[in-house]
């Protein structure tokens, strides 16, 4: 029995089944590259869920974790600040465009963010109601959940769930979802479900990622700021996936040019290290009493090291212009693959920056969701060494999110293990009816 075998069957016995894993037990990881506890060699196109945009153990983040080692570890900021929580808050607030001065929070988690921006925002606007998106991710956590717009597995099981919270369509070209459906019934929820004087916040991910990675329009991010202004709410920008230059901006809202009143960073704000911080304006910010934010472990100065070597190595390294590039290289090679004999059930390719994905369907018009497929092709990477996930909320969408710094040499044998997965997959199921006699 090799040791992935061994390390499987104590997972088993120690770890609860609903701490859901893939089957690499990883050693080491280096850059874009993982290893195995059994030598294996993977290519990561996951990047721990994009928190490895700058890679995996960059050694300017490790330089400048291992310098605050030697310094201290642990204070709580709550009861002995420190200048690097300072100096990070600096940088956010000029990193985050509202059009007015910021004011910056630390936390830990993902989740932890987007439970304080909502309290932030109630404490500004004395109202409790929130309106979220269908497809939404926004955490595990019970506020979390009720925000999300995916019931399994997130929130199967696990109700009831916060009062008022409300959720309309997110749109989806490919679905046939679109922008003046979305507002209608958006419109529609203002007029007959909650009073808009008791809404204090929107909260949108300006592109989805537990969703299928589809980019909300411009359009659609226009009217909800012309929404927002009109009926005092607060609009919250979640760049929890999507931030932190995985775009081709440093925030994918910047594509958009509408400002948020209140941001949500995480997962590559640290390099690997648990951090997150709530970013936005400082009338909102400050709207809450002292004492009624923070936490333990909130604005770890090791993770708080790392965050600060991040925004060099992104400035420095010019991340936001290579994943633009890494973006039309994948993008380029998937369109190049879909267009091919025998490839219909690519159904859609989206590109956003090194944010990419690819949709599966199993008819011509894109009704019929390709769940299988998509987890085949998942699976038949991990055989060749790639690392991929899957999203969507009908599981029929693959994502890829490799680092912002991995080298055009992998970059260019990741796209060909990829395509060798897609072929293999797509080899165990028929051929549409409608590529038949091309």
């Amino acid at each position: 029995m090799d040791q992935r075998q061994l390390l499987r069957t104590r997972q088993e016995k120690a770890v609860t089944s609903g701490v859901a894993t893939k089957s690499i037990f990883v050693k080491s990881a280096e850059n874009s590259e993982v290893w195995d506890v059994d030598g294996r060699r993977f290519i990561d196109f996951a990047a721990g869920i994009a928190v490895n945009n700058t890679g995996h153990r960059h050694p300017r983040v490790m330089e400048a974790v291992a310098q605050q080692f030697q310094q201290f570890t642990h204070t709580c900021f709550h009861v002995a600040p420190y200048e690097s929580y300072i100096r990070l808050a600096e940088r956010l607030n000029g990193l985050v465009d509202t059009g007015e001065e910021n004011r910056t929070m630390l936390v830990t988690t993902g989740a932890e963010a987007v439970e304080n921006a909502i309290k932030i925002a109630r404490a500004y606007t004395k109202r409790s109601a929130v309106i979220a998106f269908s497809g939404a991710f926004h955490g595990r956590t019970m506020l979390g959940m009720a925000l999300t717009g995916k019931v399994a597995p997130y929130k199967k099981g696990f109700g009831p769930f916060p009062a008022e919270i409300y959720h309309v369509p997110f749109p989806a070209a490919f679905s046939g979802v679109g922008v003046k459906e979305t507002l209608s019934a958006f419109d529609g929820l203002l007029a007959s479900d909650v009073d808009p004087d008791r809404v204090a916040a929107l909260i949108i991910e300006p592109v989805q990622g537990e969703g299928g990675f589809n980019a909300a329009p411009l359009e659609l991010l226009q009217e909800l700021r012309a929404r927002a202004d009109k009926h005092g709410m607060v609009l919250i920008a979640d760049e929890i996936q999507a931030g932190m230059a995985r775009t081709g901006k440093m925030l994918s809202i910047e594509h958009s040019g509408v400002k948020p009143d209140l941001v949500t960073l995480a997962k590559g704000l640290a390099g690997g290290f648990p951090l997150s911080a709530v970013v936005g304006k400082a009338k909102i910010m400050n709207a809450a009493p002292a004492g009624g934010l923070g936490g333990t472990y909130a604005g770890n100065p090791i993770s708080i090291a790392a965050a600060n070597a991040v925004l060099d190595i992104i400035a420095d390294e010019k991340l936001c212009e290579r994943a633009a590039w890494i973006g039309q290289m994948i993008g380029g090679r998937l369109e190049s693959i879909a267009s091919r004999q025998g490839m219909a059930r690519i159904g859609d390719v989206r590109t956003n920056g090194a944010m990419i994905a690819f949709e599966l369907i199993d008819d011509a018009d894109g009704k019929i969701a390709a769940p299988q497929l998509a987890a085949q092709i998942v699976a038949e990477a991990e055989q060749r060494g790639l690392i991929i996930l899957s999203c969507g909320t009908r599981y029929n969408v693959v994502r890829l999110l490799p680092p912002l710094t991995i080298s055009e040499e992998t970059l260019d044998e990741a796209l060909d293990l990829l395509e060798a997965s897609i072929d293999a997959a797509f080899s165990k199921v028929p051929v549409l009816e409608s590529e038949e006699g091309r």
